[in-house]
């Protein structure tokens, strides 16, 4: 029997790690479209208000192409970029570049990242939590890597509170998941209810499916 379980446990470890690697190639392939993106005036504002927050040693996770980069106080802030993609990762180094912000980059899948406890002033996270697994858990990690005065900004999509908006979310989110990598059917209010995260301000837009939220940890 324990032969057997170790055996399901190797597959299952394995099969995990197949859908991974098909994940970050999904990702290296999209960088392009996220490049032609970054400039999106839909999101523009939005990134605005909630990155001119930041502040001090910036930890931005699922950095992706660099799109908030234009929003930071270069004179203001430090930024690691975390990504898994290593097309991410290149795209990201050169918008930094381009807006003259001083980062630096690792490329991680966030489920596997090991940082120093209270080691960030802010933690930025923006449309990133539809595409980790666990997103609870993901938020746990923010709340132990922020310092204790520190903030965790948030712009993240999730489910409508509009009943038919959100129904067809449910509906088509299967398929949305198989082609973009992520998820567009999640609770964002529950998830940040469940958290560890004291929300300081939250603000919702177009019909409550993009969040604004400002939280600090729980210590």
């Amino acid at each position: 029997m324990k032969k057997i379980l170790i055996s399901s446990l190797i597959n299952l470890s394995g099969s995990e790690q197949m859908k991974k690697e098909k994940l970050i190639k999904k990702y290296d392939k999209q960088v392009k479209m996220y490049e032609n993106n970054r400039p999106n005036q839909k999101f523009a504002g939005l990134r605005n208000k909630i990155i001119k927050n930041a502040y001090g040693k910036v930890l931005e996770v699922g950095v992706g192409a660099g799109a908030n980069f234009p929003y930071y106080d270069s004179n203001n802030v430090e930024v690691t970029g975390v990504d898994f993609s290593s097309e991410m990762i290149k795209s990201a180094k050169r918008a930094a570049s381009i807006f003259q912000v001083k980062a630096e980059f690792i490329q991680e899948d966030i489920d596997e990242l090991i940082l120093e406890h209270n080691s960030f002033d802010c933690i930025v996270s923006t449309l990133s939590l539809c595409s980790y697994p666990d997103p609870i858990v993901t938020l746990s990690k923010f709340n132990s890597w922020c310092r204790k005065d520190g903030i965790i900004l948030l712009m993240e999509h999730g489910l409508s509170s509009n009943p038919l908006l959100s129904f067809t979310q449910k509906m088509i989110d299967p398929l949305y998941a198989k082609i973009s990598g992520c998820h567009c059917n999640r609770n964002i209010d529950k998830i940040i209810e469940k958290s560890t995260l004291q929300v300081d301000h939250i603000e919702r837009y177009w019909s409550d499916i993009i969040y604004l939220i400002r939280a600090r940890p729980s210590k």
